[in-house]
Protein backbone atom coordinates (compact mmCIF):
# COMPACT_ATOMS: atom_id res chain seq x y z
CA UNK A 1 0.00 0.00 0.00
CA UNK A 2 1.53 3.39 -0.99
CA UNK A 3 2.51 5.58 1.96
CA UNK A 4 0.43 8.42 0.47
CA UNK A 5 -2.77 6.49 1.27
CA UNK A 6 -2.00 6.29 5.00
CA UNK A 7 -5.24 6.65 6.98
CA UNK A 8 -7.59 6.41 3.99
CA UNK A 9 -10.71 4.24 4.11
CA UNK A 10 -10.40 1.01 2.15
CA UNK A 11 -13.05 2.02 -0.41
CA UNK A 12 -11.44 5.42 -0.98
CA UNK A 13 -7.96 3.91 -1.28
CA UNK A 14 -9.11 1.33 -3.85
CA UNK A 15 -10.94 3.99 -5.85
CA UNK A 16 -7.82 6.14 -5.99
CA UNK A 17 -5.49 3.27 -6.84
CA UNK A 18 -7.58 1.51 -9.48
CA UNK A 19 -9.85 4.27 -10.83
CA UNK A 20 -13.22 2.65 -10.18
CA UNK A 21 -16.02 4.11 -8.04
CA UNK A 22 -16.17 3.93 -4.27
CA UNK A 23 -19.42 2.00 -4.62
CA UNK A 24 -17.63 -0.69 -6.65
CA UNK A 25 -14.78 -0.71 -4.11
CA UNK A 26 -17.27 -1.11 -1.25
CA UNK A 27 -18.95 -4.00 -3.11
CA UNK A 28 -15.59 -5.77 -3.47
CA UNK A 29 -14.92 -5.36 0.25
CA UNK A 30 -18.43 -6.57 1.16
CA UNK A 31 -17.90 -9.65 -1.02
CA UNK A 32 -14.69 -10.52 0.84
CA UNK A 33 -12.49 -9.75 -2.15
CA UNK A 34 -10.24 -7.26 -0.36
CA UNK A 35 -7.57 -8.37 2.12
CA UNK A 36 -5.04 -6.25 4.00
CA UNK A 37 -2.05 -8.10 5.45
CA UNK A 38 -3.91 -11.38 4.93
CA UNK A 39 -7.14 -10.37 6.70
CA UNK A 40 -10.46 -9.48 5.09
CA UNK A 41 -11.00 -5.72 5.08
CA UNK A 42 -14.27 -3.83 5.36
CA UNK A 43 -15.00 -0.76 3.25
CA UNK A 44 -14.59 1.65 6.17
CA UNK A 45 -11.41 0.12 7.63
CA UNK A 46 -8.42 2.45 7.57
CA UNK A 47 -5.28 1.48 5.68
CA UNK A 48 -1.66 2.06 6.62
CA UNK A 49 1.31 2.76 4.40
CA UNK A 50 3.35 -0.32 3.57
CA UNK A 51 0.49 -2.76 4.27
CA UNK A 52 0.12 -5.74 1.89
CA UNK A 53 -3.02 -5.33 -0.20
CA UNK A 54 -4.73 -8.17 -2.07
CA UNK A 55 -7.70 -7.44 -4.33
CA UNK A 56 -9.66 -9.94 -6.39
CA UNK A 57 -10.42 -7.70 -9.34
CA UNK A 58 -13.79 -7.80 -11.10
CA UNK A 59 -13.97 -9.12 -14.64
CA UNK A 60 -13.43 -6.34 -17.18
CA UNK A 61 -16.61 -4.70 -18.38
CA UNK A 62 -17.75 -5.31 -21.91
CA UNK A 63 -16.62 -2.53 -24.23
CA UNK A 64 -19.12 0.28 -24.67
CA UNK A 65 -20.31 0.62 -28.26
CA UNK A 66 -21.19 3.81 -30.06
CA UNK A 67 -24.74 3.54 -31.38
CA UNK A 68 -25.50 5.81 -34.33
CA UNK A 69 -28.82 7.30 -33.24
CA UNK A 70 -30.35 10.64 -34.28
CA UNK A 71 -30.60 13.11 -31.38
CA UNK A 72 -33.77 15.16 -31.43
CA UNK A 73 -33.10 18.84 -30.84
CA UNK A 74 -29.30 18.70 -31.22
CA UNK A 75 -28.25 21.67 -33.35
CA UNK A 76 -25.08 21.90 -35.44
CA UNK A 77 -23.83 25.40 -34.64
CA UNK A 78 -20.63 25.21 -36.70
CA UNK A 79 -18.91 22.63 -38.88
CA UNK A 80 -15.56 22.63 -40.72
CA UNK A 81 -12.73 20.22 -41.48
CA UNK A 82 -11.37 20.34 -37.92
CA UNK A 83 -14.25 20.79 -35.50
CA UNK A 84 -18.00 20.52 -35.14
CA UNK A 85 -19.73 22.66 -32.51
CA UNK A 86 -23.11 21.45 -31.27
CA UNK A 87 -25.81 22.80 -28.99
CA UNK A 88 -26.56 19.77 -26.82
CA UNK A 89 -30.13 19.34 -25.58
CA UNK A 90 -30.93 18.28 -22.03
CA UNK A 91 -31.14 14.51 -21.52
CA UNK A 92 -28.23 13.74 -23.84
CA UNK A 93 -24.83 12.41 -22.71
CA UNK A 94 -21.58 13.48 -24.36
CA UNK A 95 -20.58 9.88 -25.12
CA UNK A 96 -21.57 6.29 -24.26
CA UNK A 97 -20.75 4.97 -20.80
CA UNK A 98 -21.65 1.91 -18.70
CA UNK A 99 -25.22 2.17 -17.42
CA UNK A 100 -26.28 4.90 -19.88
CA UNK A 101 -28.71 3.75 -22.58
CA UNK A 102 -29.94 7.15 -23.71
CA UNK A 103 -28.86 9.34 -26.64
CA UNK A 104 -25.32 10.71 -26.96
CA UNK A 105 -23.65 13.54 -28.84
CA UNK A 106 -21.24 11.08 -30.46
CA UNK A 107 -24.09 8.80 -31.51
CA UNK A 108 -26.03 11.73 -32.92
CA UNK A 109 -23.06 12.93 -34.95
CA UNK A 110 -22.45 9.40 -36.26
CA UNK A 111 -26.09 9.12 -37.32
CA UNK A 112 -25.79 12.44 -39.15
CA UNK A 113 -22.77 11.17 -41.09
CA UNK A 114 -20.02 13.13 -39.34
CA UNK A 115 -16.53 11.66 -39.26
CA UNK A 116 -14.91 12.31 -35.88
CA UNK A 117 -11.30 12.13 -34.72
CA UNK A 118 -10.26 8.61 -33.73
CA UNK A 119 -8.14 9.94 -30.86
CA UNK A 120 -9.24 9.20 -27.32
CA UNK A 121 -10.91 6.13 -25.80
CA UNK A 122 -13.02 4.13 -28.26
CA UNK A 123 -16.37 5.24 -26.81
CA UNK A 124 -15.47 8.95 -26.65
CA UNK A 125 -13.40 9.58 -29.74
CA UNK A 126 -13.17 13.27 -30.55
CA UNK A 127 -14.58 14.35 -27.19
CA UNK A 128 -12.36 17.02 -25.61
CA UNK A 129 -14.82 18.16 -22.90
CA UNK A 130 -18.23 17.18 -21.60
CA UNK A 131 -21.50 18.56 -20.31
CA UNK A 132 -23.71 16.80 -17.75
CA UNK A 133 -26.71 14.94 -19.14
CA UNK A 134 -28.92 17.49 -17.38
CA UNK A 135 -27.03 20.53 -18.68
CA UNK A 136 -27.71 21.97 -22.12
CA UNK A 137 -25.50 24.09 -24.35
CA UNK A 138 -22.35 24.24 -26.41
CA UNK A 139 -19.82 21.48 -26.95
CA UNK A 140 -16.96 21.29 -29.44
CA UNK A 141 -15.98 17.90 -30.87
CA UNK A 142 -12.71 17.32 -32.75
CA UNK A 143 -12.95 15.96 -36.29
CA UNK A 144 -9.22 15.80 -37.12
CA UNK A 145 -6.40 14.27 -35.08
CA UNK A 146 -4.60 17.62 -35.01
CA UNK A 147 -7.71 19.33 -33.71
CA UNK A 148 -8.08 16.76 -30.94
CA UNK A 149 -4.49 17.25 -29.78
CA UNK A 150 -4.62 21.06 -29.88
CA UNK A 151 -8.05 21.36 -28.25
CA UNK A 152 -7.12 18.95 -25.45
CA UNK A 153 -4.04 21.07 -24.83
CA UNK A 154 -6.14 24.25 -24.65
CA UNK A 155 -8.54 22.70 -22.15
CA UNK A 156 -5.59 21.40 -20.12
CA UNK A 157 -3.93 24.83 -20.12
CA UNK A 158 -7.27 26.54 -19.32
CA UNK A 159 -7.18 28.92 -22.28
CA UNK A 160 -10.67 27.96 -23.49
CA UNK A 161 -13.37 30.49 -22.56
CA UNK A 162 -16.29 28.45 -21.21
CA UNK A 163 -19.27 30.59 -20.19
CA UNK A 164 -22.45 29.40 -18.56
CA UNK A 165 -25.59 31.15 -17.41
CA UNK A 166 -27.28 29.83 -14.31
CA UNK A 167 -30.33 30.86 -12.35
CA UNK A 168 -29.49 30.31 -8.70
CA UNK A 169 -31.59 30.59 -5.59
CA UNK A 170 -31.29 33.76 -3.54
CA UNK A 171 -28.67 36.47 -3.95
CA UNK A 172 -24.97 35.57 -3.70
CA UNK A 173 -22.84 37.75 -1.44
CA UNK A 174 -20.81 39.24 -3.02
CA UNK A 175 -22.87 39.59 -6.19
CA UNK A 176 -19.71 38.96 -8.24
CA UNK A 177 -16.89 36.80 -7.01
CA UNK A 178 -14.77 33.67 -7.19
CA UNK A 179 -15.32 30.31 -5.53
CA UNK A 180 -12.03 28.49 -5.02
CA UNK A 181 -12.75 25.17 -3.30
CA UNK A 182 -11.51 21.63 -4.06
CA UNK A 183 -14.03 19.13 -5.43
CA UNK A 184 -13.99 15.35 -5.03
CA UNK A 185 -16.32 12.42 -4.56
CA UNK A 186 -19.07 12.95 -2.01
CA UNK A 187 -18.11 11.05 1.16
CA UNK A 188 -21.44 9.18 1.41
CA UNK A 189 -23.23 9.46 -1.96
CA UNK A 190 -21.26 7.92 -4.82
CA UNK A 191 -23.36 9.62 -7.52
CA UNK A 192 -22.61 13.09 -6.13
CA UNK A 193 -19.58 15.34 -5.81
CA UNK A 194 -18.74 17.73 -3.02
CA UNK A 195 -16.30 20.30 -1.70
CA UNK A 196 -13.82 18.12 0.19
CA UNK A 197 -10.35 18.84 1.53
CA UNK A 198 -8.70 16.09 -0.53
CA UNK A 199 -10.48 17.08 -3.76
CA UNK A 200 -8.95 18.52 -6.92
CA UNK A 201 -8.41 22.30 -7.20
CA UNK A 202 -11.58 23.89 -8.62
CA UNK A 203 -12.17 27.57 -9.44
CA UNK A 204 -15.44 29.18 -10.53
CA UNK A 205 -15.89 32.89 -11.34
CA UNK A 206 -19.37 34.41 -11.37
CA UNK A 207 -20.96 37.80 -12.13
CA UNK A 208 -24.53 38.93 -11.57
CA UNK A 209 -26.57 39.51 -14.74
CA UNK A 210 -29.96 40.18 -13.17
CA UNK A 211 -31.42 39.91 -9.66
CA UNK A 212 -34.98 38.81 -8.96
CA UNK A 213 -37.03 38.46 -5.81
CA UNK A 214 -36.16 34.81 -5.17
CA UNK A 215 -33.25 34.15 -7.52
CA UNK A 216 -30.26 35.57 -9.40
CA UNK A 217 -29.18 35.06 -13.00
CA UNK A 218 -25.40 34.63 -13.13
CA UNK A 219 -22.75 34.62 -15.83
CA UNK A 220 -20.25 31.94 -14.84
CA UNK A 221 -16.74 31.33 -16.14
CA UNK A 222 -15.02 28.06 -15.35
CA UNK A 223 -11.29 28.15 -14.75
CA UNK A 224 -11.23 24.40 -14.13
CA UNK A 225 -13.58 21.70 -15.44
CA UNK A 226 -14.52 19.30 -12.64
CA UNK A 227 -17.58 17.07 -12.82
CA UNK A 228 -20.67 19.00 -11.60
CA UNK A 229 -18.37 21.94 -10.74
CA UNK A 230 -20.89 24.78 -11.03
CA UNK A 231 -23.61 22.78 -9.31
CA UNK A 232 -21.33 21.78 -6.43
CA UNK A 233 -19.80 25.23 -5.94
CA UNK A 234 -23.12 27.09 -6.01
CA UNK A 235 -24.64 24.59 -3.60
CA UNK A 236 -21.67 24.92 -1.26
CA UNK A 237 -22.11 28.71 -1.54
CA UNK A 238 -25.71 28.13 -0.33
CA UNK A 239 -27.16 29.26 -3.65
CA UNK A 240 -27.91 26.05 -5.58
CA UNK A 241 -28.94 26.17 -9.23
CA UNK A 242 -32.71 26.48 -9.38
CA UNK A 243 -34.21 23.06 -10.08
CA UNK A 244 -31.09 21.14 -9.01
CA UNK A 245 -32.72 18.83 -6.47
CA UNK A 246 -29.60 16.63 -6.29
CA UNK A 247 -27.66 19.53 -4.79
CA UNK A 248 -30.24 20.99 -2.44
CA UNK A 249 -32.52 23.19 -4.57
CA UNK A 250 -36.06 23.94 -3.38
CA UNK A 251 -38.43 21.39 -5.01
CA UNK A 252 -41.42 23.71 -4.53
CA UNK A 253 -39.76 26.47 -6.55
CA UNK A 254 -38.70 24.01 -9.25
CA UNK A 255 -42.27 22.70 -9.57
CA UNK A 256 -43.71 26.22 -9.74
CA UNK A 257 -41.32 27.07 -12.57
CA UNK A 258 -41.97 23.79 -14.41
CA UNK A 259 -38.32 22.72 -14.15
CA UNK A 260 -37.28 19.07 -14.14
CA UNK A 261 -33.53 19.81 -14.23
CA UNK A 262 -31.03 22.41 -13.07
CA UNK A 263 -31.24 25.88 -14.63
CA UNK A 264 -27.80 25.78 -16.22
CA UNK A 265 -26.84 26.40 -19.84
CA UNK A 266 -23.46 26.50 -21.61
CA UNK A 267 -24.17 29.74 -23.41
CA UNK A 268 -20.81 30.65 -24.94
CA UNK A 269 -17.64 28.82 -25.98
CA UNK A 270 -14.44 30.37 -27.30
CA UNK A 271 -11.14 28.77 -28.28
CA UNK A 272 -8.16 29.14 -30.60
CA UNK A 273 -9.25 27.37 -33.77
CA UNK A 274 -6.97 24.37 -34.37
CA UNK A 275 -7.12 24.88 -38.13
CA UNK A 276 -6.47 28.57 -38.82
CA UNK A 277 -5.19 29.60 -35.38
CA UNK A 278 -7.59 32.52 -34.98
CA UNK A 279 -10.05 32.97 -32.11
CA UNK A 280 -13.39 31.24 -32.66
CA UNK A 281 -16.41 31.97 -30.47
CA UNK A 282 -19.93 30.56 -30.51
CA UNK A 283 -23.13 31.22 -28.57
CA UNK A 284 -26.35 29.36 -27.84
CA UNK A 285 -29.74 30.79 -26.79
CA UNK A 286 -31.62 29.43 -23.78
CA UNK A 287 -33.76 26.37 -24.56
CA UNK A 288 -37.51 26.68 -24.10
CA UNK A 289 -37.76 25.20 -20.57
CA UNK A 290 -35.10 27.54 -19.15
CA UNK A 291 -36.44 30.58 -21.01
CA UNK A 292 -39.98 29.93 -19.69
CA UNK A 293 -38.76 29.48 -16.10
CA UNK A 294 -36.72 32.69 -16.30
CA UNK A 295 -39.71 34.63 -17.64
CA UNK A 296 -41.85 33.36 -14.77
CA UNK A 297 -39.25 34.46 -12.21
CA UNK A 298 -39.03 37.85 -13.91
CA UNK A 299 -42.83 38.30 -13.89
CA UNK A 300 -43.06 37.30 -10.22
CA UNK A 301 -40.47 39.97 -9.39
CA UNK A 302 -42.23 42.78 -11.25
Amino acid sequence: MPDGLEGERVDAALARMFGFSRTKAAELAADGKVRVDGSAAGKSDRVSGGAWLEVEMPAPAAPVRIVAEPVEGMEIVHDDDDVVVVAKPVGVAAHPSPGWSGPTVIGGLAAAGFRISTSGAAERQGIVHRLDVGTSGLMVVAKSERAYTLLKQQFRERTVDKRYHSLVQGHPDPLSGTIDAPIGRHPTHDYKWAVVAEGKPSVTHYDLIEAFRAASLLDIKLETGRTHQIRVHMSAHRHPCVGDLTYGADPTLAKRLGLTRQWLHAVRLGFEHPGHGGWAEFSSPYPDDLAAALETVREESA
